[in-house]
């Protein structure tokens, strides 16, 4: 008896599955045709795609069957020969004028996932329309393949430059590289590499990457740059007395920083200190894109300096509308996803972690100081953030039991208000609040909190986890 095809399906940035269990070379194939498909319907002259991966198992070897897959459909194709960032991938798509580009990656999931993400012409994460369009598309047509035997790759090396071009030219990496300071880089074994620290060499500066080199094992964690995976990070800090650690995720496109204390800082604390830099150092105007997990604080901010403040379900494919439509100054995600003005309408963890390092030596403090003037300023608030192992339909069953039947106190707190932007988030009279969402991309139920004091956060959490598996 044959098995029947693995419905594809994609999620809050592409499609994501198990290797070896749905993740295979037949479904790839079955992802690409669908994606050549789309393409071709444009009526393009000329179509034309860029191809990459991260680090993962295999990915190079995706890679090549999804090239060849496009190829064999009369495509043109560019393919990194090595495992590229994500942002660098996404920025070669524009600067190539290409109709679009694929990376093979999984981003910050398990290591025995891989992923499969379409970028649009623009530079960004492809809209739901497109992706909704492509898996409409697949098994429409049986894979098509050609082998390609020319090297693909050369096609793209204007694209790097100009990419590295960019980042210099949107940072001051003089006045960094000037800075009698220690840092520590941990790209967590994904494909952000040596990049960092190849732009901040040759100065007072001291850089040191740790986890710089493949493993498709991530050395056992997660590729996702928070606290309960970034032990290596946070002890290099605290034994080099390093002014800041700098993390990015597996495929590069999501940032973490751990503070001078061996602390890991969450983007609650790193975005509202980089748009604080953006505005009153750099003096740059434009609107704040928050995602329904992000912190009260960017809205405090917003009111505060002025600007306009927009509120988006989670996934950057909406904050990159924003940026596109919109005169946005910052968009960021709670997991780490940062766009910022003046560079393409997609999260940066390269660019974003060197940008935090410029505020941090503008500021001429540490990032403890930094982060208690920004509370004083407008408020402190304090976030945590707990994932647990559920199956999407008990996730969502959770959800939808929440949405019709709120409770009226939770944790000790009464409840004020109810929204269902993304997951249900439940409100409470100080500005504290909890969200409960399952994932789009795995079987995981995610939990946030914030809360004017840790122990009331952690309080939050720890009765969402009861509530979750009572």
């Amino acid at each position: 008896m044959i098995a029947p095809l693995a419905s594809i399906k994609f999620g809050t940035d592409g499609w994501r599955a198990v290797i070896a269990r749905d993740y295979t070379f037949e479904n790839v194939e079955r992802v690409a045709q669908a994606y050549a498909d789309y393409l071709l319907k444009d009526g393009n002259s000329e179509p034309f795609a860029v191809i990459g991966y991260d680090r993962r198992f295999l990915s190079e070897m995706f890679a090549q069957r999804a090239a060849e897959v496009i190829a064999g459909n009369g495509l043109r194709v560019s393919l990194f020969d090595e495992a590229a960032p994500t942002p660098l991938i996404s920025w070669a798509v524009k600067e190539l004028n290409a109709q679009g580009g694929v990376v093979i990656t999984a981003s910050h999931n398990p290591p025995d996932f891989n992923g499969f993400k379409i970028k649009a012409p623009w530079g960004g994460s492809a809209s739901p329309a497109t992706t909704a369009a492509v898996e409409k598309l697949v098994d429409a047509q049986k894979p098509k393949r050609s082998e390609i035997r020319e090297k693909q790759s050369e096609s793209l090396a204007p694209a790097i430059a100009s990419y590295r071009a960019q980042i210099a030219s949107y940072i001051d990496l003089d006045r960094l590289r000037k800075a009698n300071a220690t840092i520590i880089v941990d790209p967590m074994h994904g494909s952000a590499g040596n990049w960092v620290e190849s732009f901040l060499t040759g100065g007072e500066l001291k850089v040191e990457t740790i986890r710089g080199y493949r493993d498709p094992l991530f050395g056992g964690v997660n590729p996702e740059p928070i606290d309960k995976n970034l032990a290596a990070l946070k002890q290099r800090v605290l034994d080099n007395k390093a002014l800041v650690g700098l993390a990015t995720d597996g495929d590069a496109d999501r940032v973490g920083a751990v503070n001078e204390l061996g602390e890991t800082m969450t983007m609650h604390d790193v975005v509202p200190l980089i748009l604080l830099h953006l505005v009153r150092e750099r003096k740059m105007t434009g609107g704040v894109v928050r995602t329904f997990s992000q912190s009260v604080l960017l809205r405090r901010m917003a009111t505060a300096l002025n600007l306009k403040l927009y509120e988006t379900p989670i996934g950057f494919k909406y904050v990159a509308d924003l940026m596109l439509n919109d005169d946005i100054l910052i968009g960021a995600e709670e997991s780490g996803g940062i766009g910022v003005k003046g560079h393409i309408p997609e999260r940066d963890g390269i660019l974003n972690s060197i940008l935090f390092l410029e505020a941090i030596i503008t500021a001429g403090k540490s990032p403890t100081e930094m982060l208690g003037a920004l509370h004083k300023e407008f408020g402190e608030f304090h976030f945590g953030r707990t994932d647990l192992r559920l199956e999407m339909e008990a996730g969502q069953r959770l959800l939808e039991k929440l949405m019709e039947s709120p409770p009226s106190n939770f944790a000790g707190l009464n409840v004020v208000d109810v929204e269902t932007t993304d997951g249900t988030k439940l409100l409470f009279a100080d500005d504290s609040w909890i969200l409960f969402r399952q994932s789009g991309t795995e079987p995981m139920l995610r939990i946030y909190a914030e809360a004017i004091e840790v122990p009331k956060m952690r309080a939050l959490l720890k009765t969402g986890e009861a509530l979750a598996f009572g």
